[in-house]
């Protein structure tokens, strides 16, 4: 298979559909980025979003025949994405409350790393772990990926207004929760105070 890369998403499916596994790795290296966004906006932990978005993409391979669109298979891989989140954070919250030990999330991480390894990024992470699930997905698919409202809709199955109104509000909740504006906005880090408030795509 030639030229694998220019092929889309459709033609990939239908070939990991015949046993080729380089068509499955490319989808899932094409779409790792916006998968592992929506994991960490549930679960606020890069440990944890990681390991969801590696079942995740297992639970896809074996479930791949279910695929009944394959022109919109990011959108059914995010939904798998979701539901592994979802079952992740609903067992972690029994752990919990059974008393059960859970490693130490810090001892996992990598000290300089990324941007939450700094003040701002910590300040960023904690705001944006106070929005509700559906407005998280919303700012870091549109702000962190840069999605368009209308693939938004779709992938989270809400009207593109909806996405417009959650992005407006979550931007306004996330304004009110950080210090410095500015700061944020010359560190190209968030975007809660762009122009586009409402209306951008």
């Amino acid at each position: 298979m030639s030229e694998i890369s220019d092929i889309g998403d459709a033609a990939l499916v239908e070939q990991t559909r015949t046993g080729d596994e380089r068509a499955f790795g490319l989808l899932i290296r094409r779409h790792y980025r916006v998968s592992f966004a929506i994991a960490l906006g549930l679960l606020g932990e890069r440990a944890d979003a990681e390991d969801v978005c590696q079942d995740a993409f297992i639970r896809a391979l074996e479930k791949i025949d279910e695929c009944r669109d394959p022109d919109r298979f990011v959108g059914w891989l995010l939904r798998i994405v979701r539901n592994r989140a979802h079952n992740y954070r609903s067992y972690e919250q029994v752990r919990r409350a059974e008393g059960l030990d859970r490693p130490d999330l810090a001892s996992r991480a990598d000290p300089g790393r990324d941007l939450e390894t700094s003040e701002l990024g910590r300040r960023l992470a904690g705001a944006v772990a106070t929005l509700q699930d559906v407005p998280r997905q919303v700012v870091l698919l549109h702000d962190m990926e840069g999605w368009k409202h209308r693939e938004i809709a779709e992938s989270l199955d809400i009207s593109e207004g909806m996405s417009r109104q959650h992005l407006f509000l979550a931007r306004k909740k996330l304004r009110a929760l950080l210090a410095g504006p500015a700061e944020m906005q010359s560190s190209g880090v968030v975007i809660p105070g762009r122009v586009a408030e409402a209306n951008g795509d």
